[in-house]
């Protein structure tokens, strides 16, 4: 999380006034940064995680952005009649690739939630053959990039966006 807040902050991306959705959020603090970098953030995760996630917004957000942070339980695969498709411009996710058994309802929650324009980045650590594989499972729906890399936190962030708008990266 600290690796693709880091990324964030560069100001490569603008997320003012920007819809986000922040998803497997733990502590919530991507979503928290998106949200004092401007964006409009649903901050996800399944329930067991919501009360914790939900203390930390209010306890690390003055008080005036507070509205522009939601969080909403999400848990991937179950739960998207609760989405609009579409609807958010970025998709973010730190360390949400490790359970094999969730790669098929991650992807068809980043399917759902996606429209052409949306752009996924995804932060996290290759431990395992496991990782290649849904990074294999995401490269047979988005067109996916290496965008940058913490060598000191061994942390890769991937890009992903549908089609082969190479020249959007």
């Amino acid at each position: 999380a600290v690796v693709l807040c880091a990324y964030l902050e560069m100001g490569g991306l603008d997320l003012r006034d920007r819809p986000v959705i922040e998803l497997g959020a733990g502590t919530g603090l991507v979503g928290i940064v998106a949200t004092l970098l401007g964006a409009h953030v649903t901050i996800t995760d399944r329930a067991a995680a919501l009360e914790f996630l939900e203390s930390n917004v209010q306890a690390n957000l003055p008080s005036e952005l507070r509205p522009r942070a939601v969080v909403k339980e999400l848990t991937w695969g179950k739960d998207l009649g609760n989405f609009s498709p579409g609807a958010f411009d970025f998709i973010l996710g730190a360390d949400i690739v490790y359970l094999e058994e969730t790669f098929a309802e991650l992807l068809q929650t980043l399917e759902h939630l996606c429209s052409d324009q949306t752009v996924i980045l995804l932060a996290c650590r290759i431990r395992y053959e496991r990782d290649h594989k849904f990074l294999k499972m995401l490269r047979g729906c988005f067109s996916v990039y290496e965008v940058h890399y913490d060598s000191s936190k061994d942390v890769h962030i991937y890009k992903a966006q549908r089609g082969s708008r190479k020249e959007d990266f």
